[in-house]
């Protein structure tokens, strides 16, 4: 059974198609990893599975439930988390008080009721939990804003793990860290929950083929080629399209 399931996915700016008739799903423990050059339509088909962006046409099914179309809230209430290109932390809240509200926006109750909120004894242990996972538990009481990049790059992962999602969104994670970094960060992806379904855009191959259980390829907003890593490595028209490409933002 698919853990997440799209079928014929578009979406368009005016006359720009950047989802055209995507479909692929997502297996449990899968890590699925998209690709494709510098406007490919990878940021803006992660956005609609996220519920940042609503679809035109086709249907997103978590499990056999069709959620096209719902906020991210409702989302993470059904076990999907994400992080963004961008660094979305709060950054006047500390590492802990970040992961905190990622266990709440699954676990917790309205937003209103802080005190609440903060005596909720298993969501604080959700958000450590989380930061330990990401070896980040000694940083949990600094500021956001005076964590490294690196450091901060991996708090987000915390926070949409304190959650504990069943699917999880990572667009482009290793985006403006160091060789080390990246390293490092790959050793963590590998260490997650064996049950997480994982899709992910990344631009550095070596990460690609390095996570990937499976690839899909994406260019102007269609699915050029999805399989086993050897198969797409081996495939002629994704290595013309790849030919002289350097990044694929």
């Amino acid at each position: 059974m698919s853990l997440m399931r799209v079928e014929h996915l578009q979406k368009a700016f005016g006359s720009l198609v950047v989802t055209r008739d995507v479909s692929l799903d997502l297996k449990p423990g899968e890590r699925h990893v998209i690709i494709g050059p510098n406007g490919a339509g990878k940021t803006s088909f992660i956005h609609q599975l996220g519920g940042q962006l609503l679809p035109d046409a086709g249907k997103i099914f978590i499990g056999d439930e069709d959620v096209t179309g719902l906020q991210p809230e409702q989302l993470a209430q059904r076990g999907l988390a994400r992080t963004f290109q961008k660094n979305t932390l709060f950054q006047g809240l500390t590492a802990f008080e970040n992961a905190r509200l990622g266990a709440q926006a699954r676990f917790g109750s309205t937003y209103g009721m802080i005190r609440a909120v903060l005596a909720r004894s298993d969501l604080n242990e959700r958000a450590m939990q989380a930061l330990t996972r990401l070896s980040l538990a000694h940083l949990a009481d600094m500021q956001v804003s005076s964590l490294s990049y690196g450091d901060q790059r991996q708090l987000e992962m915390a926070v949409a793990l304190a959650g504990e999602p069943r699917i999880l969104l990572l667009d482009e994670p290793t985006s403006g860290l160091s060789p080390a970094e990246t390293s490092q960060l790959i050793q963590l992806i590998k260490g997650l929950p064996a049950e997480l379904g994982i899709i992910m855009i990344e631009h550095d191959m070596e990460v690609v083929f390095s996570i990937a259980d499976r690839i899909t390829v994406l260019y102007y907003g269609e699915v050029l080629a999805s399989g086993a890593p050897g198969d797409v490595a081996a495939n002629a028209r994704v290595r013309e399209v790849y030919l002289g490409a350097s990044s694929n933002a």
